[in-house]
């Protein structure tokens, strides 16, 4: 099983409590405890149970890449793929983030896995006593929604108690889940399929913003060669009257000629030209720069977009990251096999 919640919601120590001993590290923080993958096994009630924690999201400490490409990871530690997904969430009010960490968890993991997934609530003691599970979801049309994406199945956990019945309960819908699946898991092909569905999406998506992709460059084009042409041609302008002063000065100069007025000429020649050579050497350089800022922003402009189609095509399509998650199972079973191979020779 791999459960997978935002940040601070109890994963781990849940998954400690299925197994019936301390796994995962796990205490009351903002910051995930589990910063990577990681698995634990046991037998619980006779059974092998394998139980996977996935770093928390919305954890400000990481980027969403890393967390999603975690959580892709995760599916290669339940190779040859998870039997169920645990969507952790915390009794109480369902808050914007919450909604937005199970839309994520759906989006990465696709359509797909909604027949594999149960939710399961954390902090049970926090029901009132004449309230039950029932009350509280009626009460939630958001929830009531979720639970039945997710086959209807939910469970509450109270990890303050050590009760082992709440254990039994959760694997007897566990195995509810996998009889009706025909014991079934989740796979690579789902993964894969979500790849290539949201690249298409993408190239689409720039495909229908490359207009707006060359206003864009044009804009910031006209914007930073604004920036620059002012100092550029402050530079300038200093360089033509300071020519035009050399100009006026040699006429003068040249009717009233004594040596001390060349040596004084020479002089004031020589500063000039070091002046001269000061702002050509000024020019060049901020020239260089424009090229170099310009060519900067416009490939970051490039890269905005990417990463924004990028972004639409998981949002609108959320059987991407199955691709990631497929590719990570692939190669576990192929360095499985090699290592049978040469187990067995």
């Amino acid at each position: 099983m791999v459960m997978v919640g935002k940040t601070g919601i109890g994963k781990s120590a849940t998954g400690n409590n299925i197994l019936g001993r301390k796994c995962f590290e796990s205490k009351f923080s903002s910051k995930s405890m589990t910063e990577d993958c990681s698995k634990g096994k046991a037998t619980v009630d006779g059974q092998k149970v394998a139980v996977i924690d996935t770093p928390g999201l919305f954890d400000t400490r990481f980027g969403m890449d890393k967390t999603t490409a975690d959580l892709s990871q995760c599916i290669s530690y339940a190779a040859p793929g998870p039997h169920v997904f645990l969507v952790v969430i915390g009794l109480g009010r369902f808050t914007a983030e919450e909604k937005q960490t199970v839309q994520r968890i759906q989006e990465i993991f696709g359509q797909a896995a909604d027949r594999y997934s149960m939710v399961l609530f954390t902090r049970g003691d926090q029901l009132d006593e004449d309230q039950t599970i029932e009350d509280f979801l009626n009460d939630d049309q958001d929830l009531l929604e979720l639970v039945d994406r997710c086959n209807g199945q939910y469970h509450v956990f109270n990890n303050k108690k050590k009760d082992p019945s709440q254990v039994t309960e959760l694997l007897q819908k566990i195995r509810s889940i996998v009889q009706k699946n025909g014991g079934s898991h989740y796979t690579n092909e789902m993964f894969q399929e979500a790849e290539r569905a949201i690249e298409e999406k993408k190239q689409r998506i720039l495909k229908e913003k490359e207009e707006q992709i060359r206003k864009e460059r044009e804009e910031l084009e006209r914007e930073v060669q604004q920036k620059y042409e002012k100092q550029m041609k402050k530079i300038s302008d200093e360089l033509q009257a300071e020519r035009e002063r050399e100009k006026q000065e040699r006429m003068r100069e040249k009717q009233e000629m004594t040596e001390e007025r060349k040596r004084e000429k020479e002089e004031r020649e020589a500063e000039r030209k070091r002046e001269r050579e000061e702002k050509e050497r000024q020019l060049s350089e901020l020239k260089e720069k424009f090229d170099s800022d310009l060519k900067d922003q416009m490939q970051n402009l490039q890269n905005q977009h990417e990463s924004a189609a990028r972004d639409e095509a998981e949002h609108s399509n959320p059987l991407y990251f199955l691709v990631k998650a497929g590719q990570s199972i692939v190669n576990g079973v192929r360095e499985f096999g090699k290592a049978l191979k040469s187990l067995f020779g």
